[in-house]
């Protein structure tokens, strides 16, 4: 857990380097460095829920682990100690550098559809191989976990040939996400109950 919490912490970190404004400017300039600043913003915010939900989920899955085999460590380094989370800085930087490119919303959606894939087969394995988790059992719904991952994949997969058909305003269609992942929150703490 420590590995995978410190690479979350790291790539949270790099998201915010590329957000900055020029020292020495003028208003005019200021003003005008500051509105060039926006998009970065807007997708550091984008990124940071990715990646801030990636690893709450993450948590919630190794908690009741108590061995791992080998599939779970491939999986774990792939999807998260040093693969696609540390990897998502770039195509944020991308996207808030050149967002009007159809490539960009591309390389961000395909990044973050992978990395939802490889989160959804680990906790796919986890909860087929019980033994792993000894007697304790899943912190999470793991039907609903497993639509909420989902959800999550098939939207960013969706954005890709979506993005090269009407362009960066597919990026859009991301927001289809927030009433799904409501619903889904809400059924879950209806389960729990």
């Amino acid at each position: 857990m420590a590995l995978s919490d410190g690479v979350f912490a790291i790539a949270i970190t790099l998201l915010v380097l590329d957000i900055h404004v020029p020292q020495g400017l003028d208003s005019d300039g200021f003003h005008e460095a500051l509105g060039d600043v926006l998009p970065n913003l807007g997708a550091y915010g984008i990124s940071l829920a990715v990646l801030a939900g990636f690893w709450r989920d993450h948590r919630a899955i190794f908690r009741p682990v108590r061995q791992v085999d080998a599939d779970v460590i491939w999986l774990t380094v792939l999807g998260l100690g040093l693969g696609l989370a540390a990897l998502l800085p770039f195509p944020t930087a991308l996207v808030s550098e050149y967002g009007d490119e159809r490539a960009s919303v591309v390389i961000y959606s395909a990044a973050v559809a992978a990395l939802g894939a490889v989160h959804l087969a680990l906790a796919a394995v986890i909860a087929r191989r019980p033994w792993l988790r000894g007697d304790a059992e899943p912190v999470r719904d793991e039907f609903l976990y497993a639509l909420d991952l989902g959800a999550m994949v098939a939207v960013f997969v969706v954005t890709i040939p979506l993005a090269l058909v009407v362009g960066p305003a597919a990026m859009w269609w991301w927001l289809v996400l927030v009433p799904i992942k409501v619903w889904l929150g809400r059924k879950e703490n209806a389960a729990a109950r």
